[in-house]
């Protein structure tokens, strides 16, 4: 009994290095969310990670935690590039185009739009011009902007697919706050908006089965 007595070995103790780094990153988080990954204050929770003694018990919870990061850094960075890449590539089309190479274009003004846009004008005096702009990100518009933006019908758009779209409610005091978004379409990808529409510029088109025409039309 002496001798297993003496053979037993006490578990390995907590890493206060690790405690840190985990209070931290669940903190940094909550805030951001995945843009979290790309926030400098990451590079810190890392280097806590790195500091866990190898003997620890929560070494291996360190080390998962780390490889988190590392991953989902990765990944966000893709993403980041792949959506300036799409950014790019929009701010190239022309603001005319014929024969529909442009599917976004805008068409002709109707007779009224000057009417339209002398009363967003008297509502610009009135309030702030911010609003939503490209890039800002997505989870942004449900609670933020004073709750003006819900979320729209999808649009799809040539050569990219179907994609979430935003717009602005008709409380008259989001109108006077957010003039400039009073008649356009917030056009998301990637968690973030892409481009800011004039509603003028999506055409609504039916689709017309074998049975007849589509009961649902889709918006391009």
């Amino acid at each position: 009994m002496l001798a297993l007595s003496a053979c037993r070995r006490e578990p390995p103790p907590p890493s206060p290095e690790y405690e840190q780094a985990s209070r931290q990153f669940r903190s940094l988080y909550a805030q951001k969310l995945d843009d979290a990954y790309l926030d400098p204050q990451m590079g810190e929770i890392e280097a806590q990670l790195q500091r866990v003694p190898q003997d620890s018990l929560d070494a291996t919870s360190a080390r998962e935690l780390l490889e988190r990061i590392q991953r989902e850094r990765a990944r966000m960075e893709g993403e980041v590039r792949a959506r300036e890449e799409a950014v790019a590539s929009a701010r190239e089309l022309p603001p005319t185009a014929g024969g529909g190479s442009a599917p976004l274009e805008a068409p002709s003004a109707p007779a009224e739009e000057p009417e339209v846009a002398a009363a967003d004008a008297g509502a610009s005096d009135a309030g702030s011009i911010a609003g939503p702009q490209v890039g800002t990100p997505a989870s942004e518009l449900v609670a933020g902007f004073r709750g003006c933006f819900q979320r729209g019908a999808p649009i799809n758009v040539e050569g990219r697919g179907l994609r979430e779209t935003w717009e602005m409610n008709s409380r008259t005091a989001c109108r006077l706050e957010y003039p400039t978004h009073a008649d356009s379409v917030l056009l998301i990808e990637e968690g973030r908006v892409l481009m800011v529409l004039p509603k003028s510029s999506v055409r609504t088109t039916t689709r017309t089965l074998d049975a007849g025409t589509d009961p649902d039309a889709g918006r391009q």
